[in-house]
């Protein structure tokens, strides 16, 4: 592959190509620190973004269990930094026609390829369980722990709505719960309810043994194949069967959906269909990556491996000679619960997890949560900066 500084100084023009990347997560990000790399000054950039920083929120579910705070970057300075022009805002609909982003605070940014990295939106599952948000989610598990080492919470299910997800959060959650109450000497029951055939199947049969192993460590029931549903007045039940587990606390993944854009093709649950290089199916112009993608796993990896399909394309279209690699998912995960942590890692080749590992000892680097070409080297230099 050609690297980005010789190719875009000796084939320099006075017009580089205009992307505009909306999002500000970890496929935006990954996909401006590749679209640097590859294309230099043959490219520049709009970044669209939400918020004024950028979270690493797969930390988070340490924060509860008085781990320390997921790190957070300032989004002006990462701005600064790559030669970025950012702009805090929502996108409320895309102009296909005239290559232009209609902003939510008014206005448009012309684009001659856009790369959508907005996320999917996050809805309660359940009514009456506390649902995952990653907002809220120190104050609301907090409660809850103080519940269990109260005697107030005996039994907690912790419930995952949908196969098409990300069931990490869930899995590590639980651990750190019944780690919790193995440390304040309380009995509490925890059960996971999960549609896969395995805990973490994605990650393949060694990986899932491996996980398996360490929730009967913890004495976490898993109940897989099966699909919670939450009555009118709280009661769990568990299909195909419809048996009624008594309970007293409900923890949820939240359901996804995609953004909806107007202007994008989305499927029925508003995700954008994508091309192995990201390109947006009969859209010219324009990519997309990350969970709003209707790839059905949504991760941090897999959204970056997104984000590195669709700029390779972009940098191509903007002049570089290289040959753009299509998107093939490698799964890594940094498990969080079992003492010590677990490295998982498969690679899925026609939706089925294959070479499956698990690890104590570290099987990428930098040893991340997030594994990303680009995204997990830079961070570690801002935080030694």
């Amino acid at each position: 592959m050609q690297a980005a500084g010789s190719e875009a100084s000796s084939h320099a023009r006075e017009d580089p190509t205009h992307v505009v990347i909306a999002g500000g997560g970890v496929a935006a990000l990954e996909a401006v620190l590749a679209l640097r790399q590859l294309a230099g000054e043959r490219v520049s950039i709009t970044l669209i973004a939400a918020d004024h920083e950028f979270i690493y929120r797969p930390m988070i579910v340490r924060e509860p269990f008085s781990g320390p705070l997921a790190r957070r970057y300032q989004l002006d300075g990462i701005a600064a930094d790559l030669d970025l022009d950012l702009r805090i805002d929502r996108v409320d609909a895309i102009d296909v026609g005239e290559r232009k982003v209609q902003l939510h605070m008014g206005g448009s940014v012309g684009y001659d390829a856009l790369l959508v990295a907005v996320g999917a939106i996050a809805k309660p599952s359940f009514p009456h369980a506390l649902n995952i948000d990653y907002r809220l989610i120190d104050d609301e598990l907090h409660g809850l722990l103080q519940d269990i080492e109260d005697g107030l919470t005996k039994s907690v299910a912790f419930l995952a709505p949908q196969a098409e997800a990300w069931h990490l959060p869930l899995y590590e959650l639980a651990l750190m719960t019944a780690e919790r109450a193995y440390e304040m000497d309380v009995q509490t029951e925890i059960t996971i309810v999960t549609p896969e055939h395995a805990p973490l199947a994605v990650f393949g049969t060694v990986a899932s043994n491996a996980v398996k192993e360490a929730l009967d460590r913890r004495h976490v029931v898993t109940l897989t194949q099966s699909t919670p549903r939450v009555s009118a007045d709280a009661r769990l039940f568990v299909d195909p069967d419809g048996r009624e587990l008594q309970v007293d606390r409900l923890v949820a993944l939240p359901q996804l959906f995609g953004p909806g854009l107007p202007g994008l093709p989305a499927d029925e649950r508003g995700f954008i269909p994508i091309d192995k290089h990201g390109r947006v199916r009969d859209v010219s112009g324009v990519f997309a990556a990350g969970d709003a993608t209707d790839f059905p796993i949504k991760q941090g990896g897999v959204s970056a491996q997104e984000a590195v399909a669709a700029a390779e394309t972009i940098a191509a279209l903007a002049g570089i000679d290289l040959d753009p690699r299509p998107f093939r998912p490698v799964m890594h995960a940094l498990m969080l619960g079992p003492k010590p942590p677990l490295y998982l890692r498969s690679q899925l080749v026609d939706g089925v997890p294959t070479a499956s590992e698990a690890s104590t000892d570290p099987l990428w680097f930098p040893p991340s949560k997030i594994d990303s070409q680009y995204l997990s080297p830079y961070l570690v230099d801002l935080d030694f900066r």
